[in-house]
């Protein structure tokens, strides 16, 4: 993989407009709690990072300052490793092959590999954000999205709001398995499927299991996001990669073979706000209208009910928003929501209600 250097044209001048150190040793300190149980290395890495002055100073380049994250320097520390994948620190990095748990050699050799490629470091963490691309959330999506198909009766239109990548209008040509205590594996997607989802379901008190159907029909697919990446881009594709945290290989994996499934057949992605532009993306979409969501933050609701007041027709929402999953059906009668699930962040149970 080549690495182009980030252009620093552009970047603010006045101090006021970067992150101050004391916020960067801050936000390191929270992310290192944050990889606490998940992440061995990054917590490693993060929490000694936060002590380093000299270290946490290179992530002051973030502007503005709400980019500024301890993740988004391991991962600009991620894509300079996988420049140089011969680079010892490479050893302690399971996506580059790296077998080494975190010792005593570890935060030295980092420390000097991003001393020593200070301005490249300080290039990425100034230029780029967090990406995140978690494709086992279609695990969560999928049933609210069956639920969504049987309710319109037929293929879909499937649109996904604040996209990057896609990875989630994948999500009908994706295999999926749900394991349960009461019926043992629950299977859907295509047989032959390149990609194969596990999740966990667990049923709340009362509830029962959902009928998952083997296929999901989509008509028509299109994503909406601020700065949707191309996957054919080396180097975008190469920051994707990056943000994956370096000691998740299995996610690294997952993410490679869905981006693998999309180039075969790429959706149309238009840059926009996923709110303010949704109209952008259902342009050409003559199917009942689903549109997905996970972790956007967004409230789709407005946005759909214009566009259900200009076409007279229902549209739904599957949203995975705040540790739930909810299937909000707009129409000229008013909106509807249901909640179908609690979940885990990335796609690893649900909790059906």
């Amino acid at each position: 993989m080549k690495l182009v250097a980030a252009s620093s044209r552009g970047a603010p001048n006045r101090r006021s407009e970067v992150t101050s150190l004391d916020l960067a040793q801050r936000r390191l300190r929270e992310f290192a709690a944050e990889a606490a149980g998940i992440s061995p290395l990054y917590e490693h890495l993060a929490s000694r990072a936060a002590e380093d002055p000299e270290v946490a100073d290179l992530l002051t380049a973030a502007s503005p300052e709400s980019n500024a994250s301890g993740e988004l320097l391991l991962a600009a520390a991620h894509r300079l490793v996988q420049a140089e994948p011969f680079h010892q620190l490479s050893n302690y990095y399971p996506s580059l092959g790296g077998t080494y748990g975190a010792d005593e050699s570890t935060w030295p050799l980092f420390r000097d590999f991003v001393l020593e490629r200070a301005e490249r470091v300080r290039g990425l963490v100034g230029s780029q954000v967090i990406q995140t691309n978690e494709v086992r959330r279609a695990a969560l999506l999928y049933p609210a999205v069956a639920a969504a198909a049987k309710q319109a009766g037929g293929p879909i239109g499937l649109v996904e709001a604040a996209t990057t990548a896609g990875l989630l209008l994948g999500l009908d040509q994706y295999s999926y398995r749900y394991q349960t205590a009461e019926a043992g594996q629950l299977v859907a997607g295509p047989a032959k499927a390149a990609l194969g989802l596990h999740c966990a379901l667990e049923l709340a008190p009362g509830a029962v299991l959902p009928k998952l159907p083997k296929t999901v029909k989509v008509a028509a697919k299109a994503g909406i996001g601020t700065a949707p990446v191309d996957l054919t881009d080396e180097d975008a594709y190469a920051w994707l990669e990056a943000c994956v945290w370096a000691d998740q290989p299995e996610r690294l994996r997952l993410f490679g073979v869905a981006c693998g499934v999309l180039r075969r057949n790429p959706p149309r992605l238009v840059a926009g706000d996923p709110v303010a532009d949704l109209g952008k993306a259902v342009e050409g979409i003559d199917a009942p209208l689903v549109v997905i969501s996970s972790g956007s933050g967004l409230d789709l609701v407005p946005a759909l009910s214009s566009l259900v007041s200009s076409s007279g027709r229902p549209a739904w929402w599957a949203a995975h928003e705040d540790g739930e999953l909810r299937l909000v059906r707009v129409s000229d009668a008013g909106v509807e929501r249901t909640t179908l699930a609690t979940t885990e962040a990335h796609g690893q149970r649900l909790v059906w209600r």
